[in-house]
């Protein structure tokens, strides 16, 4: 099981957890956030498909 690395969302109030939480205006900046940081951060990012991506890290114990 991986561990939820990121949160990018275009809507704060929809998300909250121990993770960071990065806060877009548009879809468009919240997709190029996630791909930034799914390379930073060597996780795989997951869309939700409602305005929320999640970076999950598949090595992390």
């Amino acid at each position: 099981m991986g561990k939820i690395a990121a949160v990018v969302t275009t809507n704060r109030e929809s998300v909250g957890g121990g993770a960071p939480i990065f806060v877009e205006d548009s879809s468009a900046n919240a997709e190029n956030t996630a791909f930034l940081l799914e390379k930073i951060l060597d996780a795989s990012v997951h869309d939700l498909k409602n305005g929320t991506f999640i970076l999950v890290d598949h090595g992390a114990k």
